[in-house]
């Protein structure tokens, strides 16, 4: 207790300077700490999301409801989520039963037929776009609250409307699940996520934060020092070192967790693109509470013990300012096998035999990307001392010579001014692995959409009516053949009910057909369907909307007509029989029949033409295959978290640099001053102090460059994607890294002082 005391007398009675650097190094570690809740946040806000999602989903079970009603009387109710743009709407059409059940979360009661609770956000939209409102029929009856949503820029709508409207729902009598079946992130998904941020934010942010523990380190061994040469035990110097970097931590963290705390409710209320948040959504968990109370001390304290355990254990060699021991090669050990494992990897995709989402794949990807990222600290003042002493025997030049021969002495300041960038530009080249996989899941290379309806239950009028949908430049219907449920395996066939045209219009490139006549297709780059025989018959059942049945048989033709592989009606195959729609009875369609409707893929296109089928039927259940949009709004919110990782450590990595670099350069004012004593000009003194900061930054950044785009093809190897090898981002790559060696250079330059004190050369 009384060396603690003593630590924090020292801290408040040695002077301003001694202050002024308490004040600095709690500043730094609210910066870290305030980062660091950003990043340990993210789970919970996803987490209150999903735990909103499932609270709303409707269910229905048989004690809910009054006895002596039964579940047929329950109230329907159909979900549909359809794309607006990029993003998910969904609309919850809801129809009365026999007795009432409790709202879902957000609402005060159920709509009742011809009225519509809409999210604030699609009431924004309804004003901006009126020809959505087809696709929301009814009065606004009002706005559905927050804990409804998932989060505030949700495209969300309940409409009421009458039960035989709803035959196809499903009863509910009640609301609220214990999980999400659709989750804002998978759960896969965010673990590569996790795994990235922590390479991104947490690794940088682990040696900013010792950076900012170890500020004026030397200054304070020489203190510790001299407390441990009049007597003060080592676990004493280890106590007294420790008051002051535990208390700094600890006054910033609490700093870090006040800044967090406004930067979300403001950055909640901003939004980022495409992820929003409620500000209680992101709230700390006790649990993250106590990690940046606790974890910041503790690597506070940790830092300072290392950098004290020198002068405990040896106070002469650091009040003379003994030469240090070289760095132990044994840094160079977790370099060497990751590198050899993501070598593997990229000789593997080179060769075509890239491994396919494989159990080892994925133990030894995350292994080898951490190994490379800890060899990367942990080699870099080897390197940076074997580089140093190389250029220093061979150079002719005073600056550098200096430069390099002060690098070679004092290895470990490279550590300190390098680490942070080189970790941020290594992890950058991981994140740019995961951004390109997931872009190639997201992109959509088809020149045509399709949209998919099921024909069960529409009349003729409604079919005309999709038919006729504005954007729509093709259309067909698809229906399987009669099937004997008692066969095992019963011949069936697939039949298109189209005209030339029609058919032309969502498949340009078929080949030559004659109306009127039915023919077969046939890919020459699919298989064709065997059970397609010329001259076999398949039975058809049809139905008009009156319920009148009949049944024809469909003989397939001798006639083939060749398509090509461009994506167009999705049910089109190689074998399918095209029979026009003359073949069918008037009013007659196939049992189990779906329209499939084709159009461009242009965004504002497939948006009017989504209008327009609601405008027709809104509760109508809307299948467009290529476009998952619950996966392209997951694909968004993750990119944006990545991105938000990627500002993170980009602030944390400059703060490293910036923090480092001014306190080695305050350090060494007393061999600056020296040299200038000594006769040294101060062109010469700022060319040494560049040299010194812009080598061991150089050998970094080269290194970080050439690693991590390693480990990024490494990594896209083994996710099963097409791309290996990606040189797009490359060029932007280095561009940063070479500006961050020119800002770092010119940061160096103010350092060297202009007036020569020499008191310097004589103080404590």
């Amino acid at each position: 207790m009384r060396e603690l005391l003593l630590g924090l007398r020292l801290l408040l009675g040695s002077g301003r300077g001694n202050r002024v650097r308490f004040l600095l190094m709690a500043g730094g570690s609210a910066v870290g700490v305030c980062c660091l809740a950003m990043v340990l946040a993210i789970p919970g806000i996803l987490a209150a999301q999903d735990g909103r999602k499932a609270a709303r989903s409707a269910d229905c079970c048989a004690g809910d409801r009054p006895s002596g009603v039964s579940a047929d009387e329950a109230p329907l109710e159909l979900s549909l989520t359809d794309p607006y743009g990029s993003r998910p709407m969904t609309r919850v059409f809801h129809a009365p039963g026999a007795f009432a059940i409790a709202p879902p979360p957000g609402l005060s009661e159920l709509p009742a037929p011809g009225e519509v609770f809409v999210s604030p956000q699609l009431h924004e939209e309804l004003r901006k776009e009126p020809g959505l409102a087809q696709l929301v029929p009814g009065r606004e009856r009002g706005i559905i609250g927050a804990q409804g949503l998932a989060h505030p820029d949700e495209l969300y709508a309940y409409i009421g409307v009458p039960r035989q409207q709803l035959q196809s729902g499903n009863p509910v009598t009640f609301y609220g699940w214990t999980y999400a079946n659709d989750e804002t992130v998978e759960p896969s998904t965010l673990d590569i996520v996790r795994f990235t941020l922590s390479g991104v934010v947490l690794l940088p942010l682990i040696v900013y934060l010792s950076v900012c523990a170890r500020l004026s380190a030397a200054a304070r061994a020489r203190r510790l020092a001299a407390l441990r040469l009049v007597g003060l035990s080592k676990k004493g110097v280890q106590r007294v070192n420790a008051a002051e970097t535990v208390a700094a931590a600890l006054l910033g963290a609490v700093l870090g967790l006040g800044v967090y705390a406004v930067a979300n409710q403001l950055i909640s209320r901003v939004g980022l693109p495409g992820f929003r948040w409620y500000p209680s959504d992101g709230s700390l968990s006790l649990t993250a509470t106590f990690v940046c109370l606790i974890g910041c001390p503790a690597l506070a304290w940790f830092a300072g013990a290392v950098g004290a355990r020198k002068a405990a254990a040896n106070p002469l060699a650091v009040r003379r300012s003994a030469v240090e021991k070289p760095p132990a090669k044994w840094g160079l050990l977790p370099l060497l096998p990751g590198l050899g494992i993501v070598a593997g990897y990229c000789v593997a995709g080179a060769t075509g035999h890239a491994p396919r989402d494989t159990s080892l794949s994925s133990i030894l990807m995350p292994l080898a990307a951490v190994l490379v990222g800890v060899g990367l600290v942990l080699s870099l003042p080897i390197l940076s001392r074997i580089l140093s002493r190389a250029i220093a025997r061979t150079s002719r030049s005073l600056p550098l010579g200096l430069a390099m021969r002060r690098n070679e002495v004092e290895p470990g300041g490279a550590l300190r001014v390098a680490t942070g960038l080189v970790l941020l530009v290594y992890a950058a080249s991981l994140a740019q692995g995961v951004l390109i996989e997931l872009d190639q899941v997201s992109k959509n290379t088809s020149p045509v959409q399709s949209y998919t309806l099921s024909l069960d239950g529409v009349t003729q009028d409604r079919q005309r009516a999709f038919e006729a949908v504005t954007g729509v430049r093709g259309h067909g219907m698809e229906a399987r053949s009669w099937r004997d449920r008692e066969a095992e395996f019963p011949p069936t066939i697939n039949a298109v009910i189209a005209t030339c045209s029609q058919l032309r219009g969502m498949v340009p490139d078929i080949g030559r057909c004659t109306d009127g006549r039915p023919f077969r297709v046939v890919n020459p780059h699919e298989t064709y369907d065997e059970e397609s025989k010329p001259g076999a018959s398949f039975p058809f059942h049809l139905r008009n909307d009156r319920g009148e049945r009949r049944v024809i048989a469909v003989q397939v033709p001798t006639q083939q007509v060749a398509f090509g592989d461009e994506p167009g009606l999705s049910a089109l195959s190689s074998g399918d029989v095209v029979v026009p729609p003359s073949f069918m009875p008037d009013g007659f369609r196939p049992e189990g029949a779906s329209l499939t409707l084709v159009s461009s893929s242009a965004p504002g296109t497939v948006r009017a033409v989504l209008d327009g089928i609601g405008g027709v039927d809104p509760t109508a259940s809307v299948m467009t295959p290529g476009v998952v949009v619950t996966a392209l709004q997951q694909i968004t919110v993750v990119k944006t978290i990545l991105g938000m990782g990627m500002v993170l450590g980009l602030v944390i990595g400059v703060a490293a640099y910036v923090v480092a670099a001014t306190d080695r350069a305050v350090e060494r004012r007393p061999q600056v001053t020296a040299l200038s004593l000594l006769g040294a000009r101060p062109r010469t003194l700022r060319a040494v102090q560049v040299a010194q900061v812009v080598l061991p930054l150089a050998v970094g950044l080269v290194l970080a460059v050439v690693a991590g785009k390693a480990a990024e093809s490494s990594y896209l190897v083994t996710g099963g994607g097409e791309v290996f090898w990606d040189g797009a981002g490359l060029p932007l790559l280095v561009a940063s890294a070479l500006g961050v060696v020119v800002v770092a250079a010119l940061g160096a330059l103010p350092l060297v002082g202009r007036r020569i004190d020499p008191e310097l050369i004589r103080r404590d």
